[in-house]
């Protein structure tokens, strides 16, 4: 804030490349514009009407000046192609790219009723899949092996104050199976959380285990990785090992 002897004053609001200048006096306000575009790359909006999302309505009549957070109506949404995108998106991630997964999975929790910020995020999808449309699934790199590994995070959900497993199988050399959803239960801890995801990472690896040595592709035993040493240690145990015959390693 920058004060004159008057009592007149002008306030600099920035946050990152928003910026808000308020103050009594038009004139001194274009002078400080003028010399701020003298070190930095601007562009005058004018008179200001939004600032982070925050609408700003003036009654200058009444001398009233109303905020009010900017939402995007649902008629609007309605011209949105919100639904189908989403669907497109689930079936590039379904078949070739695991990598925006745990993405599609969030914006696909909207479909009943998508924001604009929710249209923002898909978009920001598409755009990442368009930079990154030469990356392929690629196989035949190593030995006919088939590894798991997962992961999940602790209460990711902040609304449902579930958390979120993945898992990722490769055979190989390549990607062949992969997931990222919400736990059906609340875990009460990250040893928790990490052992729900070991638990459905084996399930998985157990079903393909089945489904290789309907090929006649055998091998000595079959890992799943996952960082939590507190949720291995808890995952040996005995009856689970004899049931799944699956390791679990660090």
């Amino acid at each position: 804030m920058k004060k004159f002897s008057n009592g007149e004053f002008i306030i600099l609001l920035l946050y990152v490349d928003d910026m808000l200048i308020i103050g009594h006096d038009t004139k001194k306000i274009g002078d400080l514009k003028k010399e701020l575009s003298k070190s930095f790359t601007m562009k005058d909006l004018g008179a200001a009407k939004q600032i982070l999302g925050i609408k700003i309505i003036r009654d200058r009549k009444n001398g009233k000046l109303s905020l009010s957070h900017e939402k995007i109506g649902k008629e609007e949404m309605k011209k949105v192609p919100y639904a189908s995108v989403v669907g497109s998106l689930m079936y590039a991630m379904v078949c070739t790219r695991p990598n925006v997964a745990h993405a599609v999975g969030v914006v696909s929790r909207y479909l009943s009723n998508p924001s604009k910020e929710h249209w923002q995020v898909v978009k920001w999808i598409l755009r990442y899949l368009r930079g990154t449309s030469r990356f392929c699934l690629c196989f035949g790199a190593s030995k006919h092996v088939l590894d798991g590994y997962t992961d999940a995070d602790m209460i990711g959900d902040v609304d449902s104050r579930k958390s979120t497993s993945g898992y990722l199988m490769t055979f190989v050399g390549g990607a062949v199976s992969w997931q990222s959803k919400l736990q059906k239960c609340v875990a009460l801890s990250s040893t928790e959380v990490e052992y729900i995801a070991i638990t459905e990472a084996r399930k998985e690896l157990l079903w393909m285990k089945r489904f290789l040595q309907e090929l006649d592709l055998n091998q000595e035993k079959y890992v799943v990785h996952n960082d939590s040493q507190s949720a291995i240690h808890l995952s040996k145990n005995l009856t689970l090992q004899n049931t799944l015959k699956c390791d679990t390693i660090g």
